[in-house]
């Protein structure tokens, strides 16, 4: 039997946000979404649960895979899809529509997305799509899915090989948090999270911040407790923000800190090329050193930033090694000209004046440039 070790519910105010309320529930067991949804067994409720291929194979999946023959449970059905950002497209999503729709499904019925941010992003943008909105669940299986990318609603894919260039407003009924999963992770993805929890904390925990400076050993090891108190860190600290924000007029804009840098360098990259939290966290350094350029923070708010980035293994220097060629600033700012946040023709930021003081501004081309060579 699962033991739900805790709950967190965000309501929302926002108009039809395809739900009232989404409850966040937290597991300290190994995953186990046998017992969870039992296949086959859906109460009226049919469910299209989406996965990837990397997801399937864990071990822990292995008895919820095999309830399905040939997609099958039922009048359940399981969609398993490629792995990774590349796949994070228009195709794969009007792929999950497509099996929906073959089945039979009314909007009533529940889509279900297992995995990490990818899988998530476009799980939610077809359940809020099809037939106008049906309702979506998300079982995040990485670190980075479980503090940021399915907590609040954003769904969506890329397009032109730009970030969530395509998506919706629509939150997830549910979301189940198995925080055993973590341990499934590559180095890579589990340090890539880490730049969203470190985000997190600039913007709106300094216990977090400290406890990031204080415990880099225990959490690059991945000790159980501190990955479950960064977690719940995160979880509380976005619940916050998107119940009072949801569809990002206000403060919730401030959750973009690094990202505009950080979808930049993505693009011109190769969508992929690398992990999102790292260009994330290289985007911070960014961010934050034009904050000091710029007079808004001072030399030992950055220097305390560019140290913790550091603690992480995260690149700090103002080209990152993973872009070739000339002019990389320049391709970068143009990059950067065409993120969905910008108002005008200048580049929107979010930006800080110390810990936790948190503004957004447009800058000059110039003084963006300047953090780029």
């Amino acid at each position: 039997m699962l033991i739900n070790t805790d709950s967190i519910t965000i309501s929302y105010t926002a108009l039809n946000p395809g739900t009232a309320q989404t409850k966040i529930h937290f597991y300290s067991d190994t995953p186990d979404l046998v017992s969870l949804y039992q296949p086959g067994k859906s109460n009226g409720q049919r469910r299209c649960f989406v996965t990837d291929g990397t997801v399937a194979t864990l071990d822990c999946m292995k008895d919820f895979i095999s309830c399905f023959d040939d997609g099958k449970c039922g009048n359940d059905i399981l969609l398993i899809l490629g792995s990774g950002e590349p796949y994070k497209t228009t195709e794969s999503v009007l792929s999950i529509v497509q099996t929906a729709i073959d089945a039979g499904f009314s909007r009533k019925d529940l889509f279900v997305g297992i995995g990490g941010g990818v899988i998530c992003d476009m799980t939610g943008f077809a359940a809020s799509i099809f037939k106008r909105g049906a309702p979506c669940q998300f079982v995040p299986t990485t670190l980075l899915a479980m503090v940021d990318a399915s907590i609040g609603g954003k769904t969506g894919c890329d397009f032109q090989n730009y970030k969530n260039m395509i998506g919706t407003f629509w939150p997830a009924q549910e979301l189940h948090m198995f925080t055993k999963f973590v341990n499934s992770l590559s180095e890579e993805q589990y340090r890539s999270a880490l730049g969203e929890v470190l985000k997190t904390a600039l913007l709106f925990d300094k216990e977090l911040f400290d406890f990031m400076k204080n415990n880099s050993v225990l959490i690059n090891k991945r000790d159980p407790e501190s990955v479950f108190y960064i977690i719940k860190k995160c979880v509380k600290a976005k619940s916050a923000v998107v119940e009072e924000d949801l569809t990002e007029k206000n403060i919730r804009m401030y959750l973009n800190l690094g990202h505009t840098f950080g979808h930049a360098l993505e693009t011109i990259a190769g969508l992929g090329a690398i992990p999102h939290g790292d260009a994330v966290a290289w985007g911070i350094g960014r961010a934050i050193q034009l904050c000091y350029n710029e007079e808004f923070c001072t030399s030992a708010y950055k220097d305390d930033v560019l140290k913790t980035l550091d603690f992480y293994g995260w690149e700090t220097r103002p080209v990152h090694p993973i872009v070739k060629g000339g002019g990389i600033g320049e391709r970068l700012l143009s990059a950067m000209h065409k993120d969905k946040k910008n108002e005008s023709s200048k580049v929107k930021l979010t930006l800080q004046k110390g810990l936790m003081e948190n503004f957004t501004a447009e800058i000059d081309d110039s003084k963006i440039l300047a953090v780029l060579k």
